[in-house]
């Protein structure tokens, strides 16, 4: 589950450190690295240096790994689709509304968040 979390992760962020990831699943490095080990070892992801610390190690899908993402998100959409069938007018109309809610929901924190980060003092 956490080979499948990492990828999801890679999928939307493009490239990350095993730090970055570390952080976004609350895990410590070592597990992260593990996880990565298992992805390269795979061929759904690749490591490379950071080209502006060459320090960082940063990890990347592989053509594969995307591959993987695509089918996993064509297989959700073509369920939800089937789902959505089911539904009657007004329940889909609830679940715009709600869409909607969330969206700015989301927004707003992002907002939030990155008025948090750029107040915050450097550490």
């Amino acid at each position: 589950m956490r080979q499948l979390q990492v990828t999801v992760l890679l999928s939307i962020l493009g490239s990350a450190s095993g730090q970055d990831l570390a952080r976004h699943l609350g895990v410590g490095l070592a597990t992260v690295s593990g996880i990565v080990d298992r992805l390269v070892r795979h061929g759904l992801a690749g490591r490379h240096e950071d080209p502006d610390d060459r320090r960082v190690r940063r990890v990347e899908l592989t053509p594969k790994g995307k591959a993987l993402i695509e089918e996993i998100q064509d297989t959700g959409l073509a369920d939800l689709r089937r789902i959505l069938d089911y539904l009657d007018l007004d329940t889909l109309r609830m679940l715009d509304l709600v869409g909607i809610r969330m969206h700015e929901a989301g927004r707003r924190l992002h907002e939030e968040e990155a008025q948090a980060d750029s107040s915050s003092p450097p550490g």
